[in-house]
């Protein structure tokens, strides 16, 4: 956690629609990073990592879609994952806080964190990316883009599941030998340099909600609810630290699939982790999701204070898919499975007088076969996907045993 969050004056919001994503996202970045960062590297930082844009797109009367996989891999964390990289490239660097030796990068995935941070961090100097991953639990289009890369990246395929894989990272942390005999750290969201931008979204999108609806942003603080399909809850939390910063969003709503553990605390009050099973949205199969912790820092171990600014939702197999049936056919928009968990809950939650707005994380085409089987509809493959899909893949067969990965990371 920050030490503490620092807010944001009215005069930004007010500013923000007239403001570039690359510019409202560096003035939100100086509230994390600017004593730690020159003005001028973060402002480069910032710059360089969002290359691309996150458009808001109406779907239907009071529901609109924030687009986030217009990054290099189609997935909501290249904001995240390309921003960590530059940042651990300039704290490794001669001119940032002098390096010594590689930095090894250890990430665990549940299907889209692999592939940003592996691309996000292919071909740095000075830094080796270790990418955990439940052998096949997560989409073919998923597995290309992270174990076929090669260089500086090493893909290591986990006989079982995503929770598994984040306990070997987790436990790999707490290990003095490990520690002693190499430098760790992670790009999961546990890491606060890879989820804290990614508040960068929130602010982006009541910027363009703004100027779509011609309304000031304290008009919007009262009416905006933002509905986020949520795993590990990392890119959730990151919302949560910018409405703690100002953004004006009056509510949120956590949409899950079966892995229903988070859903189940706003029910009940009682947080019980358990083992994750596999559905069609891959990426939020997390049985015991680590940015929990920080939510439950964040509200002062409130159960009451968390449930009154979350909603939840859980979703089976068989909602998610008649979802992406039925929004194609009712509105023409194309949902991933991840998206359809977003779109339901904000249609199902959204109150009379609100607008909305749900997290398209992914593009379709990263489920291709899923996406078709559902719709009978072809989804076309863009180019920089398909160009992954012609890699070979080159993976480290690996047990959920840790005294098995310990032996492996000794000796590189």
């Amino acid at each position: 956690m920050p030490e503490r969050i620092n807010p944001l004056p009215q005069a930004f919001f007010d500013e923000m629609p007239n403001l570039s994503f690359q510019e409202v996202a560096y003035r939100v970045a100086q509230q994390f990073f600017g004593e730690d960062v020159p003005a001028e590297d973060l402002k480069r930082i910032v710059f360089d990592t969002l290359s691309f844009d996150c458009p808001i797109v109406k779907v239907e009367d009071n529901i609109y879609c924030l687009e986030l996989f217009h990054g290099p891999t189609l997935a909501f964390k290249d904001v995240g994952a390309r921003f960590m990289a530059r940042l651990l490239q300039y704290f490794s660097s001669p001119s940032g806080e002098a390096g010594r030796g590689t930095v090894n990068v250890l990430v665990a995935t549940s299907g889209d964190t692999g592939s940003a941070v592996a691309n996000g961090f292919l071909g740095v100097e000075g830094i080796h990316v270790y990418v955990l991953y439940p052998k096949g639990k997560v989409s073919p289009i998923q597995e290309c883009q992270f174990a076929t890369l090669g260089q500086n990246i090493t893909a290591i395929e986990v006989d079982g599941v995503f929770d598994d894989c984040q306990a070997l990272v987790k436990s790999a942390f707490m290990d003095a030998d490990l520690n002693a005999h190499m430098r760790l750290t992670s790009a999961n969201s546990i890491n606060v340099a890879r989820f804290l931008p990614q508040s960068f979204y929130y602010f982006w999108a009541v910027a363009q909600l703004s100027e779509e609806l011609k309304v000031k942003s304290e008009e919007l603080r009262k009416k905006v609810v933002c509905c986020v399909p949520s795993g590990n809850f990392g890119n959730i939390c990151s919302a949560l630290f910018g409405k703690r910063m100002g953004l004006p969003i009056s509510r949120f709503i956590a949409a899950n699939n079966r892995n229903d553990v988070f859903y189940e605390y706003l029910q009940t009050g009682e947080y019980r982790p358990r083992p994750s099973v596999q559905t069609l949205a891959n990426a939020m199969d997390v049985g015991d999701p680590s940015n929990f912790a920080r939510i439950y820092d964040l509200y002062g171990k409130s159960h009451e204070a968390i449930a009154k600014d979350i909603s939840g939702a859980t979703y089976t197999d068989e909602q998610i898919a008649e979802t992406i049936r039925q929004c194609l056919q009712e509105t023409g928009y194309q949902l991933d499975p991840h998206g359809a968990c977003g779109y339901r809950a904000l249609k199902e939650q959204l109150r009379p007088g609100e607008v909305g707005f749900f997290l398209e994380t992914a593009h379709p085409a990263k489920f291709k076969d899923t996406v078709e089987a559902i719709t009978g509809q072809p989804v076309e493959i863009p180019e920089r996907l398909a160009t992954f899909m012609q890699g070979r893949k080159q993976s480290v067969p690996m047990t959920k045993d840790f005294a098995d990965f310990k032996a492996y990371l000794l000796a590189q």
